[in-house]
């Protein structure tokens, strides 16, 4: 008798990767029409950790994270994220990848912490265990003492944990951080630098900050819509800075 096995599909090492393929995003016109092209990939794998992505504002590195979890989608080509495309699986693509905003007042939508993490739970956990896991969540990030707190009085790293901890409280495969620590202080950017290196959710950051992004295993350089620069993330500062400084006077 045949084994089973045999005919079982094969492992798909896409299947755990994050993949562009032929993307070209532009932005819309007056007319909503695409006009200029704001970013450009012509192919991409991304299966390390931790992912830097640096450029300046308006390169394209944005874009190119709301691309990872359907926030944008590309006007040609395709984005998959663990065997899922954007496109076609939405839904399900948003689960798989959370994404965090610079400024967290834009992400926490609730009152209070606590309200806001029960929010995010509403699809993945029974009302019954809300409140139980929410105080797991906090706990396990050291905010329960400010749970109850209004996120207006917050810290802008604790608001930045609280954001963090709502989005990790589904449980995502992978986080996208648009520029997260930029309005931090030292204090607060350290503290969020220490809990991001401790998470073991794949990660793709984009930033200014040249320190975090030395902490990264690879890290992209994106300018003027395309990748300039794919690397290890040394050479990649080295290559951003001598980029950012060739037209300084």
């Amino acid at each position: 008798m045949p084994d089973a096995r045999s005919f079982a599909r094969p492992a798909d090492p896409d299947d755990d990767a994050v993949l562009l393929r032929d993307v070209v995003v532009r932005a819309a016109g007056e007319d909503r029409r695409p006009s200029r092209t704001i970013l450009t990939v012509d192919g991409l794998r991304l299966t390390e950790r931790r992912i830097g992505v640096l450029g300046a504002n308006g390169s394209g590195k944005s874009t190119l994270l709301r691309l990872l979890n359907g926030l944008q989608l590309p006007d040609s080509g395709s984005v998959t994220v663990h065997g899922l495309d954007t496109r076609r699986d939405g839904r399900a693509v948003r689960a798989l990848v959370g994404f965090v905003f610079t400024d967290p007042l834009s992400q926490l939508v609730m009152p209070t912490g606590r309200e806001d993490l029960e929010l995010s739970l509403r699809r993945s956990v029974p009302r019954k265990d809300r409140a139980a896991r929410a105080q797991e969540i906090l706990e396990r990030f050291g905010l329960a003492t400010l749970a109850d707190q209004s996120v207006y009085e917050l810290s802008g790293g604790e608001r930045q944990l609280m954001a963090l901890a709502s989005v990790l409280a589904v449980e995502p495969r992978v986080l996208a951080l648009d520029e997260p620590s930029t309005l931090l202080d030292l204090r607060n950017r350290e503290l969020l630098r220490r809990t991001l290196a401790e998470l073991p959710q794949q990660q793709v950051l984009a930033t200014h900050d040249l320190e975090l992004a030395l902490d990264m295993d690879r890290v992209l350089v994106v300018d003027r819509a395309e990748i300039v620069f794919d690397g290890d993330p040394a050479s990649a500062v080295a290559f951003y800075r001598e980029l950012s400084l060739s037209g300084t006077p």
